[in-house]
């Protein structure tokens, strides 16, 4: 499904929900400032001093702030179908500005490039299959030869009933971090319901049939992985 058809797209474009917006990732996905830090350290294995990084998924800013910190040398374009999450993203990167640019739309709506690295966090597990391989495709097209892709998401078997096991864990950990039991109740049911979740063969896959070479794991906590693969 594309993003714009799901039902988390309204979510991130409803001003109430964003102003919340920083406190989910951070109870629902274990070790996301360390993810933010290893992304940064595996694009700056082969991205240069002033590298062009895109980022995908952009909305809220958190992983352009993480990475701008670290290399103050780095340009960042980020795209987001999310107006209102962009709005975030611009609050938060308000030191950065003059390194960053943001854009409203999908990836057809990026620049050609080619760009020095790219980053994709938090975000592909809301497209299918097919949109997810056409998706990270343009991606590898706008890279320079040999740059390094970084992608995070939830991913997990997805085989019965080992599929529901990894749902109940999915919300475990945010309860264990505080949040409202029935709040994260309802994000299981729209979770199950509505994101295109992979197993992670299925996730590797996906980078191969893109273009990707030297697909490599490198983050896994409870029901979300990371991957770095090079164009």
């Amino acid at each position: 499904m594309p993003l714009e058809e799901n039902i988390f797209l309204k979510a991130f474009e409803n001003p109430e929900a964003v102003a919340r917006y920083s406190e989910g990732p951070r109870r629902f996905v274990p070790g996301l400032d360390a993810l933010h830090r290893m992304t940064t350290l595996l694009l700056a294995e082969r991205a240069p001093q002033g590298a062009r990084i895109l980022v995908l998924g952009a909305g809220g800013g958190s992983e352009i702030a993480a990475m701008a910190a670290a290399q103050p040398s780095w340009h960042f374009t980020g795209v987001d179908p999310a107006a209102e999450m962009l709005r975030l993203a611009e609050r938060v990167l308000a030191p950065v500005a003059h390194r960053t640019s943001l854009i409203k739309g999908y990836i057809e709506d990026a620049p050609e490039g080619p760009f020095d690295g790219a980053t994709c966090m938090l975000t592909l597990h809301f497209l299918d299959a097919a949109e997810r391989t056409r998706t990270v495709r343009e991606v590898h097209r706008r890279l320079k030869p040999g740059a390094a892709f970084v992608a995070a998401h939830a991913s997990f078997p997805q085989e019965k009933p080992a599929r529901s096991l990894w749902l109940d864990r999915y919300v475990a950990y945010p309860v264990a971090m505080g949040a409202d039991p029935l709040e994260v109740a309802k994000a299981r049911e729209a979770v199950a319901a509505h994101v295109s979740i992979l197993s992670p063969d299925e996730d590797e896959a996906v980078l191969r049939n893109a273009g990707f070479g030297q697909v490599t794991p490198f983050f896994t906590a409870l029901t979300w992985r990371g991957w770095v693969a090079y164009a």
